[in-house]
């Protein structure tokens, strides 16, 4: 079962021209730059709603949604300074739907291709 704490074979992420090239390959009846523009107005779209304080719902998938840090005393690190006012502010947030969690967490099937090392999942109390 794959192990995020498995630091030794870390894997890079998906980039956004990573996406759209898969994407292209899935869709051969669209050309790469209209896969691209489809790609970049979901972003947008998606951008300019959460920046209105609109929640996106995509069944299946999850919730975008914003999250209000509450304003704090903060202490900076590095100079050890105590008492830093730190204000309130609004983060973007993602819960995944029961659809992709479960995807997740399964096995791939035989004609499924996941590039990432699936182990056995550790018994409790072994």
């Amino acid at each position: 079962m794959y192990d995020p704490l498995d630091i030794e074979e870390k894997q890079e992420p998906m980039t956004r021209s990573e996406l759209i090239k898969r994407m292209s390959e899935k869709l051969d009846q669209l050309s790469v730059k209209d896969v691209d523009l489809a790609v970049q107005t979901l972003i947008e779209v998606m951008s300019n709603s959460l920046a209105a304080g609109e929640r996106i719902e995509i069944r299946g998938f999850g919730t975008f949604s914003n999250h209000y840090r509450k304003e704090q005393m903060v202490r900076n690190p590095k100079t050890g300074e105590q008492g830093i006012f730190k204000p309130g502010k609004y983060v973007p947030h993602f819960k995944p739907g029961k659809d992709l969690r479960l995807r997740v967490n399964q096995d791939p099937g035989p004609n499924e291709e996941i590039a990432r090392d699936h182990r056995e999942a550790p018994v409790a109390g072994s």
